[in-house]
């Protein structure tokens, strides 16, 4: 009889975002230094790649558009002094650094 653990077929391995670790800071520095404005660049790649599901980026660029959207509603202009517009955009950023950080962690399922 046949050992069902030397005749199971291989399970394909899942994509991965990051080659090494190098792209990984490159990928997490995306929406930092473009100050969120492509914040869901990472996420459509991963899904391009197949880490991710399609939703998922999705998700992120609705999101980021109406981050952007309440923000330049709430201060219109540029005198005006509210901190919520900013805090929306450093939310956003935060956000998107460390959910690409998190994007090659098997732990983590949402998604994937």
């Amino acid at each position: 009889m046949a050992n069902p653990y030397l005749t199971a077929p291989l399970t394909p391995a899942r994509p991965r975002m990051f080659d090494t670790q190098r792209a990984k800071v490159i990928w997490i520095l995306v929406p930092i230094l473009s100050a969120g404005l492509a914040a869901a660049v990472p996420f459509v790649v991963a899904a391009v790649k197949g880490v991710v599901k399609p939703w998922l980026a999705v998700a992120y660029a609705v999101g980021e558009i109406a981050i952007f959207s309440i923000a330049f509603a709430i201060s219109p202009n540029p005198d005006d002094k509210s901190p919520v517009p900013g805090f929306l955009l450093v939310l956003l950023i935060v956000t998107a650094a460390t959910h690409t950080a998190l994007l090659d962690n098997d732990k983590v399922n949402v998604g994937k």
